[in-house]
């Protein structure tokens, strides 16, 4: 990536009501890392992960971000992360080749990479006149991630990444999830399958920042 991307998550909480998710949680995320953000279901993986990507407020603390040694306002943050979460909805009303139109205009493609080469690396070339809404859970995963992965991105943040994919689709995850990693992209994971974060280095174990 010509740019690269840090985040320091400064003693972050999250609470609601009276109830605290998570407290007093700091770690430093710096670029050509992968970090697996995990606990069980409900522990609020994907509330930090939402606080992370400038998504969702903390009740406590702040996240600093940087891009290029340059501190970087959280209001712009998105322009600079690709982002895949299986509640993150389509416009399904769009063909396969009219999404990607429009997103790539908003978020281009990782330098050399086409359109059509995209769909050809999602396996959907079949599929490309088709409206979305048609599509199976699986091919929209596939897409979601696609988009992602391949998004010209410093900052690539994945929740649950292999929901509704079959152990074919999750090979092709990891397939291309080690494919994209630059050597200056910051990569998180948020997720509680061990085959889909295999490959990072970090760990955050949220209960370690749950009161008991």
């Amino acid at each position: 990536m010509s740019l690269v991307i840090t985040l320091d998550a400064q003693g972050l909480g999250r609470r609601y009501g009276r109830q605290w998710i998570f407290r007093r949680l700091s770690y430093d995320f710096r670029p050509g890392t992968a970090t697996a953000i995990l606990g069980p279901n409900g522990a609020g993986k994907s509330t930090l992960l939402s606080i992370l990507a400038g998504q969702l407020l903390p009740t406590e603390g702040q996240v600093l971000y940087t891009l290029g040694g340059q501190a970087l306002p959280p209001a712009a943050v998105p322009k600079h992360l690709a982002y895949c979460a299986p509640y993150l909805e389509l416009p399904e009303d769009f063909t396969l080749l009219e999404l990607l139109a429009f997103h790539t205009r908003l978020k281009p493609l990782r330098p050399g990479l086409t359109v059509a080469g995209l769909v050809d690396i999602m396996y959907l070339h079949k599929a490309r006149h088709q409206a979305v809404r048609t599509f199976s859970s699986g091919m929209k995963q596939r897409l979601k991630l696609g988009m992602a992965l391949y998004a010209a991105a410093p900052l690539l943040l994945l929740d649950e990444p292999t929901t509704n994919l079959d152990a074919q689709g999750a090979a092709w995850y990891q397939e291309h999830v080690a494919r994209v990693r630059d050597a200056g992209r910051l990569v998180i994971v948020s997720s509680n399958v061990p085959a889909e974060y295999a490959f990072c280095e970090g760990q955050v174990q949220i209960t370690d920042f749950q009161q008991g």
